[in-house]
């Protein structure tokens, strides 16, 4: 957005000739008058039109969007110092033009006994002010700016019907102009019923957030940062990490994707990248599930549990029948190696995985648990896959419920580094020290138990324990999901008692 324009340098009054503006008076008894000067860009104005545009049947004037627009607004400096510093600082520190501008324009109507707040409008005091959509690419601006203005000076709104769209813009000129707190009550005198998260339910991929779904979703915590709402900020950024973003795909192009340079198409204050790095390692967490069972069944280690008749036959049959199923679910891509020298791309095509950015978490854990339960024949009733991974996945889904998984908006403004799952500054920004560090820091490994599994306490929503499991479990480096069985089959395995090691 743009700031005040005409007048670092020169006299930004001209009381001399009438103002050639429309003069909105959110009091009549205001003081000085606001030029403002809203700027639409082609793109907005493009998306508005088309966005405004009457569908077949309906009789409505669609409104007009003009690429400049023009507005002066008649206020009282006093309450624009007193409710938001931005005006405060503007306009009462000399160092500004306008600050002593309004100095000299009261001193000349002292001079012919007129008070301002009974002066005609062309003998005000006249601030400049220029405001892009850069931060909202939002047509019609003017509008929220004068709802702005009444909400400063305790009157009512003219708007008539509230949506996320126009609370997203209203946040982001409360941010700039610097009125959090008296907008943040207003928005609650509101009492208006934020929209629900709507998906689009695809056959193989599960619930899925349209584009305009997401748009939505990200103005809630944009508008619930900005706000303080601290509980719509808990809901929007767990419905965020889970169901994920299209602007986190890896084929994702800003420069395509229109009307993606919003605010809220990269959330300010590390949020965008900190919900990212949550919902990353969250799909690490569950990945590292499958990893961990095909490098147990394709190890030496035998898994059949029968006793003196357990198979290696049967490992293997449960191998076959673990990536049968996780390839079937593309959950798991398989490549042969090409030894020719001569091959082209064409000829042999690489695998490449589908992106799993848009992908709802909760789907992924639903299909991991369709797993069946195989058996090479009727005595080998728990060797397969399912009877071991279903108590994970439970756990896992019982974690993805705690409150450790969405930002708490207190958190993330009090002990931002402290709450954060994101790098250290200093890893991130790389280096030969960092990078030193990084190796001698042994990863964090998180070991799964039968106690967690069976854990009542867990499965309490905002338990304090089930917290800090989350943390651990979602944080972690390396994950053992049989640390119990692989201690109980090492002496079996080879022939020795637990004590001879």
């Amino acid at each position: 957005m743009g700031d005040t324009a005409e007048g670092q340098d020169g006299d930004p009054t001209d009381s001399a000739t009438k103002p050639e503006f429309e003069i909105v008076e959110i009091v009549p008894d205001g003081d000085i008058l606001l030029d403002v000067t809203f700027e639409t860009s082609k793109e907005t104005l493009k998306a508005a039109r088309k966005a405004a545009k009457p569908r077949p049947g309906q009789k409505i004037v669609p409104p007009v969007f003009k690429p400049r627009t023009r507005v002066g607004y008649r206020v009282q400096l006093a309450v624009l110092k007193q409710n938001s510093k931005y005006f405060d600082n503007l306009l009462s520190d000399t160092r500004f033009s306008e600050a002593r501008s309004i100095e000299a324009s009261f001193q000349r109507l002292s001079l012919k006994n007129v008070k301002p707040s009974e002066a005609d409008a062309a003998d005000l005091p006249l601030v400049k002010i220029l405001e892009d959509d850069e931060a909202t690419r939002s047509a019609g601006q003017d509008s929220a700016f004068e709802d702005l203005l009444r909400i400063l000076h305790r009157k009512q709104s003219t708007s008539k019907a509230v949506t996320m769209q126009y609370l997203a813009v209203l946040a982001v000129l409360a941010d700039r102009f610097d009125c959090i707190a008296i907008v943040s009550r207003y928005v609650n005198a509101l009492k208006y019923k934020w929209p629900t998260t709507q998906t689009r339910l695809s056959r193989d991929d599960g619930p899925a957030l349209t584009r305009a779904a997401e748009e939505t979703l990200r103005q809630k915590i944009l508008v619930s940062w900005l706000l303080d709402q601290p509980p719509k900020m808990h809901t929007a950024t767990r419905e965020l990490i889970m169901y994920g973003s299209r602007r986190w795909s890896v084929s994702f192009d800003e420069e395509e994707e229109e009307g993606n340079s919003a605010a809220w198409w990269d959330l300010p204050d590390d949020l965008e990248s900190e919900l990212h790095r949550r919902r990353e390692s969250i799909l690490t967490t569950i990945a590292s599930i499958q990893r961990h069972f095909l490098h147990l069944y394709t190890s030496r280690t035998r898994q059949c549990k029968l006793g003196y008749e357990s198979s290696a036959s049967c490992d293997s049959y449960q191998l076959g029948e673990m990536v049968k199923f996780l390839s079937g679910r593309d959950l798991l891509f398989l490549a042969a190696a090409d030894f020719s020298s001569s091959s082209s791309p064409q000829s042999s095509p690489a695998v490449t995985p589908p992106d799993y950015a848009t992908v709802d978490i909760g789907h992924i854990l639903a299909t991991l648990k369709q797993c069946p339960s195989y058996q090479i024949d009727k005595n080998h009733t728990n060797c397969g896959l399912r009877t071991r991974v279903l108590p994970i996945l439970e756990f896992v889904q019982a974690m993805l419920s705690s409150n450790v998984v969405s930002v708490s908006r207190q958190a993330w403004a009090k002990d931002r580094e402290g709450v954060s799952w994101c790098l250290s500054r200093e890893e991130e920004e790389g280096g030969r020290e960092a990078e030193e560090k990084k190796k001698k820091k042994k990863k964090k490994v998180f070991c799964f138990t039968r106690g967690m599994a069976t854990d009542q306490r867990l499965r309490y929503e905002g338990a304090m324990a089930a917290d800090r499991m989350a943390r651990a479990l979602f944080t972690a480096g390396e994950w053992d999901w049989t640390p119990e069985d692989r201690d109980e089959s090492r002496g079996a395995e080879f022939g020795r008692w637990p004590g001879a090691r």
